[in-house]
């Protein structure tokens, strides 16, 4: 284990579902010295050990070699899911953004980048046998979302040869979720059409059962603890997290007491395709494709190397991110600003 001591580590994205629990922990963390959040507005949230700054990464007008001057390890978390009807808009934030972030780590010289990548960089795989962390990283090409996942880990592969000093570890977790983020991902994929309070069971008395619609879910506190385990670590390279069991029709049928009712991938896409062609839905057509092909990940790896286990079941996530949707949870930064903050 590497010992990080007074560590200074700076993480970005630091107001989002994953960095607030990501900063959380590493305040709470006795080795670490000092975390600095970066977001794009600097949130009243104030935890130990925290320093704040406000940094845009779709503009190169930030110095980010001099923000990340004497950090002992770069935590890249920052991402735009939106406008989904722009990607050329995602691209400038996510993927050149994210190439800036990297240039500057080694610039820098920081020598450990921890970097947020995805289920959804992987190439279309199995439902039924868990792939490990050497399957092809291609993404659904179609999906803006898994194409500049995927675009990333590219880049990452020629920034590893290149500055082999740099020891870069590439998280791949599954979706995340956790109360306080339930409004957050109730606007980004939902909309403002979506009312929270309708995730009640006794208003839905049919679920579709989709082919293909099978996935997994984890606690974004439990992702947390692996990007902690992994900066006071030696380790380099992949690791897929996710937690059991795999969530499907009949999961979600039992946790609703609903009914599932089988309907065709086709007319399911054509649903979502024409809400998200008039703008009622922010979720496109083209990231429903990818989610009924993404493979269900072997999370073996974090669990000898990291020694990581996820506290969570899926069962309990989702049960937590519906409770906290029905009531509007959020918290104190503006991306997961809650109903009841609005």
């Amino acid at each position: 284990m590497t010992s990080t001591q007074g560590s200074r580590i700076v993480v970005t994205g630091a107001t989002g579902n994953v960095g607030t629990s990501v900063v959380r922990l590493l305040s709470e963390d006795p080795e670490v010295g000092s975390v600095l959040g970066l977001a794009r507005r600097v949130p009243e949230w104030s935890p130990p050990k925290t320093e704040w700054a406000a940094v845009d990464l779709a503009s190169a007008q930030t110095d980010l070699v001099k923000v990340f001057d004497g950090a002992t390890a770069v935590v890249h978390l920052a991402w735009a899911f939106q406008p989904t009807h722009d990607p050329a808009v995602t691209w400038r934030t996510n993927v050149l953004g994210s190439i800036r972030v990297f240039e500057a780590v080694a610039e820098a010289k920081v020598p450990t980048l921890v970097h947020a990548s995805s289920v959804g960089a992987y190439s279309p795989g199995s439902k039924d046998h868990p792939v490990d962390e050497s399957w092809p990283t291609h993404g659904w090409p179609d999906a803006a979302y898994c194409r500049e996942k995927a675009y990333l880990e590219r880049t990452l592969d020629a920034f590893e040869r290149t500055h082999p000093g740099v020891r870069v570890v590439r998280m791949r977790p599954a979706f995340l979720f956790k109360r306080q983020s339930a409004s957050e991902q109730r606007r980004i994929f939902g909309g403002r059409f979506l009312p929270g309070p309708l995730a009640r069971p006794e208003l839905l008395p049919f679920l579709p059962d989709i082919p293909g619609l099978r996935v997994q879910a984890l606690h974004t506190d439990d992702a947390a603890e692996a990007y902690r385990l992994a900066i006071g670590s030696d380790v380099r390279g992949a690791f897929n997290l996710a937690a059991d069991p795999p969530v499907d029709a009949k999961l979600l049928s039992e946790m609703f007491h609903a009914r599932p009712v089988r309907l065709p991938r086709t007319a399911a896409r054509s649903a979502v395709a024409a809400a998200w062609g008039l703008h009622l839905l922010p979720a496109s057509p083209h990231l429903f494709d990818a989610v009924l092909r993404l493979p269900l990940m072997d999370s073996t790896r974090a669990r000898t190397e990291l020694r990581w286990s996820p506290r969570h079941t899926a069962t309990e996530v989702l049960e937590e991110f519906l409770d906290g949707l029905r009531r509007g949870e959020g918290a104190d930064t503006a991306p997961l600003r809650g109903r009841k903050a609005s």
